[in-house]
C-alpha cells in the first residue's frame, strides 16, 4: 500500500514537472518571435516597486472587453500571485487577444527593473 501511495505521489509531481517545462518552451518560443507585449495588472504602487524590463502597467479591474490593444501581439500578463493575471487573461482571451499568462512577478524570469 505505501509503494502503491508512493507511486501515485511521484506520478503526480512527474506530471507537474512535464506541464512546467511544456509551460516555459512555450513561453520561449513567444519570446523568441519577439513579437509581444508585457503587461503588469498589478497596482501602479506595485508597478512603481519593481516590474518587468518594458512592460506596461493596466491594474486588472481596468482591463475589459474594450481594452485596445495591438492584436498582432502576444500579450504577456503577471500580476503579484497570478491570481489578477488570470482574470485579465480570461477578459482578453475572449475579446480575441493571443494572450499568455505568466502569473506571479516573482517567477517571471523575465530581466526586470
Amino acid at each position: 500500500m505505501k509503494k502503491l501511495i508512493l507511486l501515485i505521489i511521484l506520478s503526480f509531481m512527474l506530471v507537474g514537472c512535464m506541464e512546467m517545462e511544456k509551460k516555459t518552451s512555450e513561453l520561449d518560443l513567444i519570446i523568441s518571435k519577439n513579437n509581444y507585449i508585457v503587461i503588469d495588472v498589478r497596482t501602479k504602487e506595485e508597478y512603481d516597486t519593481g516590474h518587468v524590463k518594458g512592460s506596461i502597467n493596466i491594474p486588472y479591474d481596468e482591463i475589459t472587453e474594450d481594452t485596445e490593444l495591438d492584436k498582432d501581439k502576444t500579450i504577456l500578463l503577471y500580476c503579484r500571485s497570478g491570481s489578477r493575471s488570470s482574470k485579465a487573461y480570461t477578459v482578453l482571451k475572449e475579446a480575441g487577444y493571443d494572450v499568455y499568462d505568466m502569473g506571479a512577478y516573482q517567477s517571471v524570469t523575465l530581466e526586470k527593473e
